[in-house]
């Protein structure tokens, strides 16, 4: 890993070769059958046996033109099954092909671009800005601002020092460090959460109903039958002729047109999902989104924005809000493309507010460890220095007298806000003054709430499930008609063999990691929703 000179030494192409060999390609396998046996499948289902019953007592009073045609619509309805889906398939293998993601890594002393599945356990790579971490990393060197959001749901991106592991799936907003492989495709932290659902088997509520209402049909005429034949057996009629009227019967309780119908029809729905842009991988999706009854939303990028914004300023005297604002944005810098600095130059150029600084004469950025930015300026002939960062981390450089303005910046995080504080003291002063705070969050959408409202007057239930905190996670279930009823993952961990109403009854679910929603979703399906 590293060398006697302290210096990064990779792997070697053969020792990168035996690797891979040991523990497999840096992707998640897809459990995908054979195309014959897909086919195959569709013809084994509860509606196929029926019409392929229907077909053999068809055949056997002689019907054989009844018998072709029930033929020609099962076949009929699972060719056009499987086309339709074959199709969405090779669409989603082709954009699977376009976004396939390179990987900086260290391979005999050289420093060369491979593509991300050729990874192994042990590679050194170097990851930058923009980037997408393509396996579970530790951090050797630098350090880096991550959006973990695919993984936790977290909205705020977190920073990570030496020695922490940058996990598969997440991206690097600012900065850039080397790290080595730990872990790579199903083992990996994502990996094992995508592997829990590919084994997932959920089964079809649309094809129950179809079977339970051919049951009752058959059931029906089981009746009739065995009246038939007891009225037969009274009047002496003889079984050979009664025989063929009770196989009608039979095959009329068949609705033979019930599953062509239902393809015929997913297909069209399909075909019109995808001029919208979204691609149908199985029609049967869409029956199951006829049914369901409750919705499990995403915070993070779904119902949210995904994109951190200004949303107040708290500034004091002798301060005003526009003053806090350009001090703020004096300890940022826009080149760095930091998620909250960017927020801030966004809402400075909203409000028309500009930089009326005579010098800049220096900048420090963020030190994960003081959880701040610095700066030093010049104006009116006088030097300045400010800072921005956790209002915890600040209060130590305040007057005593100041740091009850910290209740203020408890009130905004109760509110679901991240918040920064701004201090300010001239060179040759020994204590900051506090200029105000900046509350930060990741608003929703603009049609999130009309959205939800819509899905609420069809009849669904809807839960917003989040890996952010409790009062974030509120604060924007409120703010888009879904409710405040709270539910976190050790009330989860407490039902998960007994479900009950109380789990259908939260609005929210804070704190859920990948593996957690998968579990909730699981344990309404063992409820029956």
């Amino acid at each position: 890993m590293i060398n006697s000179n302290n210096q990064f030494c990779g792997l070697t192409s053969e020792e990168a070769e035996n690797l891979l060999l040991q523990h497999g390609r840096n992707f998640i396998p897809e459990k995908v059958p054979n195309r014959l046996v897909i086919l195959l499948r569709k013809f084994w289902a509860p509606v196929p046996w029926l019409l392929e019953l229907t077909i053999v007592l068809q055949l056997l009073i002689g019907k054989f033109h009844e018998a072709v045609i029930i033929a020609v619509l099962l076949v009929f309805n699972s060719l056009l099954s499987f086309f339709q889906e074959e199709r969405a398939n090779k669409a989603l293998i082709l954009l699977k092909e376009n976004l396939a993601i390179k990987a900086r890594v260290l391979r005999d002393n050289l420093w060369q671009s491979v593509s991300a599945d050729a990874l192994v356990p042990s590679d050194i790579i170097y990851l930058r800005m923009g980037d997408i971490v393509p396996a579970d990393v530790l951090i050797l060197k630098g350090q880096a601002l991550l959006d973990q959001s695919t993984l936790t749901g977290e909205a705020l991106p977190i920073e990570t020092v030496l020695k922490e592991t940058a996990y598969s799936g997440t991206i690097v907003k600012r900065g850039e460090f080397t790290g080595e492989v730990l872990k790579t495709g199903k083992n990996t932290y994502f990996g094992k959460t995508v592997e829990l659902v590919q084994t997932s088997v959920t089964k079809s509520h649309i094809k129950n109903i179809i079977f339970t209402i051919v049951k009752y049909l058959v059931g029906v005429d089981g009746v009739l039958a065995v009246l038939v034949l007891g009225y037969a057996v009274f009047t002496n009629i003889p079984l050979v002729d009664v025989i063929p009227f009770i196989l009608i019967l039979l095959v009329a309780s068949v609705p033979v047109a019930l599953a062509a119908t239902f393809t015929l029809a997913t297909a069209l729905g399909a075909h019109k999902l995808a001029k919208l842009g979204v691609l149908v991988t199985r029609l049967s999706a869409i029956e199951e989104a006829a049914v369901m009854d409750i919705i499990c939303l995403d915070k993070t990028g779904t119902i949210t924005r995904n994109k951190l914004e200004l949303a107040e300023l708290r500034s004091y005297a002798p301060y005003k809000q526009e003053e806090l604002l350009q001090l703020a944005l004096i300890a940022s810098d826009e080149a760095a493309l930091d998620p909250i600095d960017f927020a801030l130059f966004k809402a400075a150029r909203a409000k028309n507010i500009i930089l009326p600084v005579e010098e800049k004469l220096s900048f420090i950025p963020f030190d994960p460890i003081k959880k701040s930015t610095e700066a030093t300026f010049k104006k009116d002939g006088k030097v300045f220095h400010v800072i921005k960062g956790a209002p915890d981390f600040i209060a130590d450089m305040l007057k005593e007298e100041e740091r009850g303005f910290l209740e203020d910046a408890s009130r905004l995080a109760a509110n679901g806000y991240r918040v920064l504080a701004v201090a300010i003291k001239n060179t040759i002063d020994q204590n900051y003054k506090l200029v105000g705070f900046l509350a930060l969050n990741d608003p929703p959408r603009t049609d999130s709430k009309a959205l939800i409202n819509d899905l609420q007057d069809l009849g669904l239930r809807i839960q917003m499930v989040t890996g952010d905190g409790l009062t974030t996670a509120q604060s924007i279930a409120e703010q888009v008609g879904i409710g405040t009823h709270t539910c976190l993952q050790k009330e989860l961990q407490q039902n998960i063999n007994n479900p009950n109403e109380n789990i259908y009854n939260c609005d929210v679910f804070a704190g859920f990691f990948p593996e957690d929603k998968f579990n909730l979703v699981q344990v309404l399906q063992k409820d029956g929703h």
